[in-house]
């Protein structure tokens, strides 16, 4: 579905993504990992047009994302969350979800401006397709209240929601655990699958090594810029380079959790 070509990115001198390819199958939950300031979330802003490569393909779909703005990346079937949440919090729930499905919303301006019955079944369907999203998330029985109120994790599900609102195929989770208890991580762990199975395609970063083993059926190692590792969750948990990234050195494997263990 989604396959990045050698791509590179620099700012200045430093070099943040060299030559990076990998490819994320359709209907797959697809992870990237690596340690802090490897490039991951610069991966994300290439794919959603934040950001243009140096160098290197871009396809989805089989179609060149390369010079395409934002919304219309969005249009094409991507969205995205973000590390640092982004969420309308003087708003209800409903409302914050219902700014995803914008995008969705055909009535002409006058239909709008004189409430009439097009629009007005128009707003009902885009209503109860926020309501839907939201209890996909556990939060249907907070439609109405302020995101404001929310927990922190409940901050992460309902801009997942938002997301979802667009009606994506792709959906990139920059950190979709970031600040979590464990219990609501194993509560997102569920969703996640769930959400896979309903037909769309996931593609994380994430810094939780048991949430992503647990998780992901291919990972990606991202290192100083450059891919080092590909594969499975058991041959990633065992290739050295990986290991040495992360620990800093070959005798500590253990210390890497086993796919399937509990985050």
């Amino acid at each position: 579905m989604l396959e990045l070509s050698s791509i590179s990115r620099q700012f200045g001198g430093l070099k943040v993504l060299q030559d990076v390819s990998l490819n994320v199958p359709k209907g797959s939950i697809f992870g990237l990992i690596g340690p802090n300031g490897a490039g991951k979330t610069t991966v994300f802003n290439l794919i959603t047009g934040l950001l243009a490569p140096d160098a290197g393909a871009l396809r989805f779909d089989g179609q060149s994302l390369l010079g395409l703005p934002p919304h219309r990346i969005t249009k094409a079937g991507i969205a995205r969350t973000f590390q640092n949440i982004r969420i309308f919090k003087e708003m209800s729930l409903l409302d914050n979800v219902l700014v995803g499905r914008h995008r969705h919303l055909r009535a002409s301006w006058a239909a709008t401006l004189l409430a009439l019955p097009s629009f007005q079944a128009e707003e009902r369907r885009a209503r109860d397709r926020a309501r839907e999203l939201l209890g996909w998330v556990r939060l249907g029985h907070k439609v109405d209240d302020l995101a404001d109120k929310l927990s922190y994790g409940e901050q992460r599900k309902l801009e997942l929601a938002r997301a979802l609102a667009t009606e994506p195929k792709l959906l990139l989770l920059d950190e979709p655990v970031a600040g979590m208890n464990s219990a609501e991580k194993t509560e997102l762990m569920a969703e996640i699958v769930n959400i896979r199975d309903r037909g769309y395609t996931i593609f994380m970063i994430e810094h939780d090594m048991r949430f992503v083993m647990g998780l992901c059926e291919q990972i990606a190692v991202l290192n100083f810029g450059r891919i080092i590792a590909q594969g499975g969750p058991q041959q990633i948990r065992n290739d050295p380079q990986v290991i040495e990234a992360y620990l800093g050195r070959d005798d500590d494997k253990g210390a890497l959790p086993a796919p399937g263990s509990s985050p």
